[in-house]
Formats: structure tokens, sequence, C-alpha cells
């Protein structure tokens, strides 16, 4: 996505290089008075690009006060119609929403009461290079949840299953516990480009949006 942005105008100077990694960014929200608020915070970064709409070349930042089944259809068609990756900034979300969340391939969450523009740029930037970014105590909510259902299935005759390889579930139970590319690298003495390699093809093999979704199905399906 972000070598799409680069052209052969844009100089080799410290000021060129940040307008290359500039990452496209569209802010929704129920009321001006919230999208202008975040247009503001990402106007100052050097490294976002606004757009008026999203796109296959875009990060979606979704501002939502409840995620009503409303919230949740405008997320689906943003990520999956629009092939957009989303960030969604919400004041709560319910124990009955957060695998709809994952669900719909969102992988990045941020509560209204800490959206500063550092978290926001954050977010973006994890969003846009594929990465989970959920609230610490979001995602163990997310792990307490999955797990619980998997608790629940256990035992099951004919149980589908993932077919995770192990080195797979290897790097999805570092995913699980919040590390980064550079940090699962250096646990499993892998290169960062075997651990982004053995993310995208599960996420592609088991048609999974992104890290967050692909720890919740590894979850679910107990593997980790």
């Amino acid at each position: 996505m972000l070598n799409s942005l680069r052209t052969a105008a844009v100089p080799d100077t410290a000021d060129g290089l940040a307008a290359r990694r500039r990452v496209p960014v569209a802010v929704t929200a129920p009321d001006p008075i919230s999208r202008e608020g975040a247009v503001s915070q990402l106007r100052r970064h050097p490294e976002i690009e606004l757009r008026e709409q999203p796109g296959p070349d875009t990060v979606a930042l979704l501002i939502e006060t409840t995620l009503d089944e409303a919230a949740l259809t405008r997320l689906r068609r943003i990520v999956r119609s629009e092939g957009s990756r989303a960030v969604v900034v919400v004041d709560a979300i319910r124990e009955t929403e957060l695998l709809d969340i994952v669900g719909c391939g969102i992988g990045a969450i941020v509560w209204r009461h800490e959206a500063t523009a550092h978290r926001l740029v954050q977010a973006v930037l994890a969003a846009a290079r594929g990465d989970g970014d959920l609230p610490a105590d979001l995602l163990g909510r997310l792990i307490s949840q999955v797990g619980t259902m998997h608790r629940g299935a256990a035992g099951r005759v004919g149980a589908p299953s993932l077919g995770l390889q192990p080195r797979e579930v290897d790097v999805l139970r570092l995913v699980a516990e919040g590390l980064d590319t550079g940090e699962i690298a250096s646990k499993l003495s892998y290169s960062e480009r075997t651990v982004k390699n053995v993310i995208h093809g599960l996420t592609t093999r088991l048609h999974l949006r992104n890290r967050a979704h692909a720890v919740a199905y590894a979850l679910r399906e107990g593997y980790i």
C-alpha cells in the first residue's frame, strides 16, 4: 500500500522521505465536531495524508458512540466492500460485541477517552502495517471470552480444525501476548521477514483480515 504513494518527484531529503511514507486516512464520525476534532489532531502529523473518503488504499478512522448493528454494518462495508483497513474510536464495547468486531476485520481500537493525537497516529500506523492495536483491558476480555467459548465446545466430535502449523501457533501465541514483529523474531530466532511471511500465509489461507482476527480464530480452535 505504502509503495503506491511513492513517486519519483519526491526528493531524498528528510521531508521527502517523510512524504513518501505518508499513510492516507479518511475520518468518519456521527457528527461534524467529532470529525473535525480527529482531523485537526491528525493534520499535525506529517506521516498522515488526510482523504475525504475511505478506499482500498486508506486507513478508515471511524468514530462511534456505540457499536450497534448500524455501526457494525458500516464497519463491514468499509472493511470488506471498500477494502480499507480500519481503526475504531469508541466509548465502550459490550462483551457480546467483541467477536463481532474482530469478525468485521477490525484490528485497531482506541477508547474515546484515550484518543489523543499520539494514540490515534499510533493506531493508524499499526492498522496500515496490518498489525493489531487493542487496549490491554480489551485484549484480556477478548482472550477470556474466546477461551470460555472454546472450553464450552471442548470434546465435541467433529469440531473443525484450522490446521495451523506449529510455527504458526508459536507466532500467534506471541502475537496474543502483545509482542511486535521484531520481538517475535527475537523470541523465535526468526528473521522479521519470516515472521511477516508466517502471518501473511496463515491470514491469506484462512481468509482472516489481520492479526487480531487470526488470534481470535486460534483461541477459538484451542491452538493457544
